[in-house]
């Protein structure tokens, strides 16, 4: 019997009044591309992260999106968090909703799954091509140098705005998760190796779209959020309390 394959995408939005319109309708074309041909139908979710422009209004002007959105900015993490929980699908797409990644990739991602429970979009995959200011790639290598040094992980890359799950993988790993803004990746991506799901990393396109709302103080910030995760893993063994608090 062939198993139905739902595609859940979800969008974190903040401050994106000024393409979000844009790219849902882009969204859209792509998805509906897919089915039939990877996926049997699919789902998209965008989460309006505060109402601090106008990005709500212009995500409702588009039709078939389910539109879940707050007043208050609570991060990139909590957002995702919401939109999986107010999704169907088997199978869930996280993708930026800045348009830095054009929605077609997801399509390449799907020959992994084979193999995988977990893809990630990596800028360091050897078939990646990246148009990305040089700041941010020298930020990007450092955070990879700690996370590898500080939490083990063997991820190239874990903050890339494109990634690719079994609906089973976060529904295991996304309740323990604590870190809502920044580092919500890497924690992520943390849990899921050290509950031994098969993780691989994929080639990306990147074209850097729109101004970062990344300030000199985020790299602080993740970096005392990587070593919190070390410290509930490693000292107070919080992930491992809850998930027997929560599952036995």
């Amino acid at each position: 019997m062939k198993l139905n394959r739902r595609l859940s995408v979800i969008v974190p939005v903040y401050r994106g009044g000024a393409y979000i319109r844009t790219n849902l309708i882009q969204f859209k074309k792509s998805l509906n591309r897919l089915v039939n041909e990877v996926i049997d139908d699919f789902e998209i979710i965008a989460v309006i992260d505060g109402y601090s422009d106008n990005s709500l209004e212009e995500a409702k002007k588009v039709k078939g999106i389910k539109i879940i959105g707050y007043p208050d900015n609570r991060g990139k993490g909590a957002a995702l968090k919401t939109g999986f929980e107010n999704s169907s699908g088997n199978i869930v797409t996280f993708i930026d909703g800045d348009g830095d990644f054009h929605p077609d990739q997801i399509r390449n991602f799907f020959p992994y799954l084979a193999a995988a429970d977990m893809v990630v979009g990596s800028k360091r995959h050897p078939f990646s091509r990246i148009e990305y200011p040089f700041i941010r790639r020298f930020l990007s290598r450092g955070f990879q140098i700690l996370s590898k040094i500080i939490l083990g992980i063997s991820l190239r890359d874990t903050q890339s705005g494109l990634k690719l799950f079994k609906r089973d993988v976060l529904e295991v790993i996304l309740p323990l998760v604590l870190v809502k803004r920044w580092a919500f990746d890497l924690e992520l991506c943390f849990l899921a190796q050290k509950h031994g799901f098969r993780t691989v990393e994929a080639p990306i396109s990147i074209d850097f779209q729109h101004t970062s709302t990344v300030t000199m103080s985020v790299p602080y910030s993740m970096v005392l959020d990587m070593l919190a995760v070390r410290y509930r893993y490693s000292i107070l063994k919080y992930y491992q309390k809850e998930y027997h608090r929560t599952h036995f």
